[in-house]
């Protein structure tokens, strides 16, 4: 049995919906990096958005890194993020990884001035294969400079750092004292909560 057409004019889903520009945090120079699409502006928020930090600051020597914004504000057609995140490319690693070398995974919760939890992974390359006594001093060389940068760095500054690589490089003067390092990298990292201070 057909069905009886509605009476009346309803508004198609897609005319419904209205497009929105997304903008990346003032630290990054507040940069368009994209549109979304929503009916309601209230659903926006949350919403995640990726681009990549070559995108960001118009260098695409940096495109391996990906960066994640959430949406937290709406005004008009306009929808504003905060940073919560990034992370290295697979295929970039990969190319950094030499043979009879080791490479050392550091995982490490780091809390700013202003109390934000940040989790970031630390790649270390080694020149020649690491003994085992060696890479635990190494891992906790990495830990100790990392927590004492972000205790004196606000959160802009902080993720500045981090991704600009200037913490990376602050990092590796301190760790080539304890053994001959080729490459420190922060491959990622993630806004976990505001930690209470």
């Amino acid at each position: 049995m057909a069905r009886k057409k509605q009476v009346g004019r309803r508004v198609e889903g897609w005319k419904a919906k209205k497009w929105y520009r997304v903008y990346v945090p003032e630290t990054f120079g507040k940069v368009e990096i994209g549109d979304t699409i929503s009916a309601d502006p209230a659903n926006m928020v949350g919403r995640v958005m990726t681009a990549t930090l070559g995108e960001v600051v118009q260098d695409y020597s940096k495109s391996h890194i990906k960066m994640r914004f959430k949406i937290n504000n709406v005004a008009g057609d306009a929808a504003y993020t905060e940073f919560v995140g990034h992370e290295v490319t697979r295929d970039y690693l990969r190319s950094m990884v030499k043979r009879r070398a080791s490479r050392i995974d550091t995982i490490h919760p780091i809390v700013s001035k202003d109390g934000k939890l940040l989790r970031v992974t630390v790649v270390c390359l080694t020149i020649s294969r690491a003994e085992q006594s060696q890479v635990h001093a190494v891992r906790q060389a990495i830990s100790q400079a990392l927590s004492a940068r972000a205790a004196e760095s606000d959160f802009e500054t902080l993720v500045r750092d981090i991704v600009s690589g200037d913490m990376a490089r602050d990092v590796f003067k301190v760790v080539k004292t304890i053994y001959p390092i080729r490459r420190v990298e922060i491959t990622k990292s993630k806004l976990e909560q505001i930690a209470v201070v």
